[in-house]
């Protein structure tokens, strides 16, 4: 792509919270910023990502199907150390190229996914590489605590919204990509309410009895999606899970999430961009 279109993108990312238009609207996208291995500057651009069922994200040198690799994977070949921005943290990631049966077996799920990974193969005889992105370290974003929780549950928001739309179009099957995109968002949301559970709301009962009720309220709508999020993963575990059976779980989920989200932002993010956390 050409360095401004690229500088376009990573403008309207940065300005929109990982949000753009054009050809990547609806995608998942992130900024990669690796060391240049001749300059030592650094350079980012703009990649789609595919979820890998926990903290680690994977990622493409396609380069379009080009005869040769992209500058972003010479670099970080050269030096493992990268910086990843996904609209809502921003942290430091060691990439790992995956090699043999592993890369193969991710590139298949990804070729299955989106055939335009096989289109990219099948126009270079190189053999496109797959990276695989560990975080190191990590937090929650920078700014006031309660702007932090929106952009948190935001990323939520947008990654169920990826989810229903990519279950709607997945046709009598359900590839294993998909499988795994759910997986991910499963274990993420998970977390987020073991951490609340355990850090987030003792924190808030000490400083705010007052907030006693809605507290017992979010804690209770937290063990609802929990039972909602091991229906999900029940499903997903079958055989071959319809394809609308699972998308309707999807939709229960997300009713039941967007309004327990909207109620805690209402309740919490007054007082968390208050105090220090």
């Amino acid at each position: 792509m050409p360095i401004d279109f690229n500088q376009q993108i990573i403008d309207e990312f940065r300005a929109n919270a990982g949000r753009v238009g054009g050809p990547f609207e609806g995608a998942r996208l992130l900024l990669l910023t690796t060391t240049g291995a001749r300059s030592g500057a650094p350079h980012t651009t703009p990649l789609g990502y595919l979820p890998d069922g926990g903290e680690r994200i994977l990622i493409i040198a396609s380069a379009g199907g080009a005869p040769n690799h992209p500058d972003w994977f010479h670099n970080l070949v050269a030096d493992a150390h990268v910086t990843v921005e996904d609209g809502v943290f921003t942290y430091d990631a060691h990439a790992v190229v995956l090699e043999g049966d592993e890369r193969d077996s991710v590139f298949a799920r990804a070729a299955e996914a989106d055939p335009g990974w096989a289109a990219y193969q099948a126009k270079t005889t190189r053999v496109l590489p797959v990276v695989a992105l560990d975080p190191i370290g990590g937090g929650p974003p920078a700014g006031p605590a309660g702007d932090s929780l929106k952009a948190i549950h935001d990323s939520f928001r947008r990654e169920l919204a990826l989810i229903r739309k990519e279950i709607a179009e997945s046709g009598p099957g359900l590839g294993a990509q998909l499988r795994v995109n759910c997986l991910t968002l499963c274990r993420g949301l998970g977390g987020h309410h073991v951490r609340e559970d355990d850090q987030m709301f003792p924190f808030l009962e000490r400083r705010h009895p007052e907030l006693a009720p809605a507290l017992t309220r979010l804690r209770q709508e937290h063990r609802t999606v929990e039972r909602l999020l091991n229906a999900l993963q029940t499903l997903l575990a079958a055989d071959r899970p319809d394809p609308t059976v699972l998308l309707s779980e999807v939709e229960r989920l997300t009713a039941e999430l967007e309004a327990h989200l909207d109620y805690e932002e209402e309740q919490l993010a007054p007082i968390l961009n208050a105090v220090a956390v």
